[in-house]
């Protein structure tokens, strides 16, 4: 199998497993974290997700352009349009398919192209100090079309974006700390062990409220304050009437650890 899938307690954790490639994707493997990323989604049980490489040298290097390359060099410019509309996109979450749930990417070596594409795609990155970032489309002829040209502007800003896509140049990470790319860097050795930390410190929490708290983040950010307080109370509504938010201050008041069910 080319994606591994293991499960430790309520966290996932995805692994792109072709180091030989420095983990790129071919349609296999594209459909493979497709499927494994639609399994998180859907299992109930499962409350926070962690995708890493294969290896110490690569999270992964984009698309395997032996053969996706080829493939989207055999369509017309319509029916490439036409398949970005309707199908997810690279590696399962750049396009076309939400996930509610928070997703943690742990970085270890090469993150390129559409494997930067992917981690941006990600809510929080952690990244090893050996890791390296970024988007060299332009030095193929071609530009970030996974998200990169969409989602890192807003991470970072459009200055210091246009700098990496327009020179196609990499940065290391702790220059990707620096800019907000990554939001810590930890030693190699360290960094599968910070990841599955931080992903069962947010299991600790309700897991209502931590899918409203994205949505209500990722919802508001491209709107005016005023609508995006509108949206908060929306999103917050709901999570209040929930029994999760009944036995949170309950145990705070008992002064023991909660037992949330997602209920």
């Amino acid at each position: 199998m080319t994606i591994r899938f293991e499960v430790d307690g309520a966290v996932a954790l995805l692994t792109i497993d072709r180091p030989k490639v420095h983990n790129a994707l071919d349609f296999e493997t594209s459909d493979a974290l497709i499927a494994a990323w639609q399994r998180f989604r859907d299992d109930d049980s499962l409350w926070v997700a962690i995708l890493t490489g294969a290896g110490d040298r690569s999270f992964c290097s984009g698309a395997d352009l032996r053969g996706v390359g080829d493939f989207y060099k055999s369509m017309t410019s319509a029916q490439r349009l036409r398949r970005s509309e309707l199908v997810p996109g690279l590696g399962g979450i750049t396009k076309n398919l939400s996930i509610d749930k928070p997703i943690i990417a742990a970085i270890n070596g090469h993150c390129l192209a559409g494997g930067l594409e992917i981690a941006l795609s990600c809510d929080l990155r952690i990244a090893s100090q050996t890791a390296s970032f970024g988007l060299p489309e332009v030095s193929r002829g071609i530009i970030p079309g996974a998200g990169g040209t969409q989602r890192l502007p807003r991470l970072i800003g459009p200055e210091r974006a246009l700098d990496l896509i327009m020179t196609g140049r990499r940065i290391d990470a702790l220059e990707a700390e620096r800019m907000g790319l990554v939001s810590r860097v930890v030693a190699p050795e360290s960094l599968q062990a910070e990841a599955l930390k931080t992903a069962k410190q947010i299991a600790e929490n309700g897991p209502l409220a931590v899918r409203a708290a994205k949505s209500a983040v990722w919802r508001g950010l491209d709107l005016c304050l005023e609508e995006g307080l509108r949206i908060e109370q929306l999103i917050a509504e709901p999570v209040r009437q929930s029994e999760d938010a009944q036995e949170g201050p309950r145990a705070f008041l008992e002064k023991r650890k909660p037992v949330f069910k997602g209920e």
